[in-house]
């Protein structure tokens, strides 16, 4: 059995620790090294996953490190460095969501693996969520009918205030690092739930603003709302919300019905034959983690699934970018195409 060396690019992610747990379950996976400004997240890598080989950068680890894989927990806007160095050696990337600060970065991103042949994987935690898998395969199935609506709302009180920590939040409030504020960081979700079912709207209007905040941010509230020829998506993001979300999140109306996900369970309307609550079936075999589904792809040369096909994933980089210009235009804007 072939082990690919895997090695991880920055961890000032936090999402990057749960990865991390992922990677170490598998047995076709080794984590041979990471390179990371701070000592003090060099030190925690090697302490909890016994990491041998350390760099003071990612860069410095890419040049000297024979690998298969790299692990991209950097800021949003070094996403697009990191695949060029990567692509540049013929090594694998999976990044955490979203794809990147700007457009133009997700687009150099696509168009450095497509040229080297290299799998690209934008790693969403919705992904691995089977409520939300099944509810969005249900609605290709057709089980809702025409989907015409499709809203999904990403809140809490602050990544501060959740405890995230300072390596984290400080990166994800500073503009040119994140993209934006909460609008990047949460209007993500729907906007890539959008793309996967819908494709590309024909226009955005954005909104965003510092409503709660009494710290510099550039934005704790925002929103996206999607015009296609005959659906519309909403994307609802905040970062003062103290309370959970206790409508269906996300929720989808069709032309038979509607669907959503609430408290774990698919909550499933269709005209005629009232509503009834499914618990969601496990995730499909070779569909469970990002690390896992990535080595899947590169042993099989199957395309990346769902929502972490880098190409859905930039088209919601393209719904962000318009949704962030439309907010500080003041106007609709277009979303454009790869």
């Amino acid at each position: 059995m072939r082990k690919y060396r895997v090695g991880i690019a920055a961890m000032v992610h936090d999402h990057l620790w749960g990865e991390l747990a992922h990677w170490s379950k598998l047995e076709n996976a080794e984590i041979v090294a990471a390179g990371d400004e701070n000592e003090e997240l060099r030190a925690k890598v090697q302490a909890e996953y016994g990491v041998p080989k350390l760099y003071s950068s990612w860069q410095e680890m890419i040049e000297s490190e024979e690998l298969d894989i790299v692990q991209a927990a950097a800021p949003n806007n070094a996403g697009a460095e990191i695949v060029e160095a990567c692509a540049a050696k013929g090594i694998h990337v999976i990044s955490e969501k979203p794809m990147a600060a700007r457009l133009e970065q997700a687009d150099r991103m696509l168009a450095a693996a497509e040229k080297a042949g290299a799998k690209l994987m934008i790693n969403w935690p919705t992904a691995w969520q089977p409520s939300i898998y099944w509810m969005l395969e249900m609605i290709r199935d057709g089980a809702i009918g025409d989907l015409f609506y499709l809203k999904y709302r990403a809140a809490h009180n602050g990544p501060k205030e959740i405890g995230c920590s300072e390596y984290f939040w400080k990166w994800l409030y500073d503009q040119e690092q994140n993209g934006a504020g909460a609008l990047m960081d949460y209007c993500c979700y729907s906007s890539v739930m959008n793309s996967y079912l819908l494709g590309l709207p024909k226009r955005c209007i954005g909104f965003r603003a510092t409503l709660v905040k009494d710290y510099p941010i550039p934005d704790d509230n925002a929103m996206i709302i999607m015009h296609y020829p005959h659906a519309v998506g909403v994307a609802e993001a905040s970062w003062t919300q103290k309370t959970e979300t206790w409508t269906p999140n996300p929720l989808a109306y069709g032309s038979e019905g509607s669907i959503g996900v609430l408290h774990g369970k698919i909550v499933l309307h269709q005209e005629g034959k009232g509503t009834k609550e499914i618990d969601p079936a496990p995730m499909p075999e070779g569909f469970t983690s990002g690390p896992q589904h990535l080595l899947a792809c590169i042993e099989t040369g199957e395309e990346i699934r769902g929502v972490c096909n880098p190409e859905i994933s930039r088209d919601a980089q393209a719904i962000l970018e318009a949704g962030l210009l439309s907010a500080d235009r003041g106007q609709p804007i277009t979303p454009q195409p790869y």
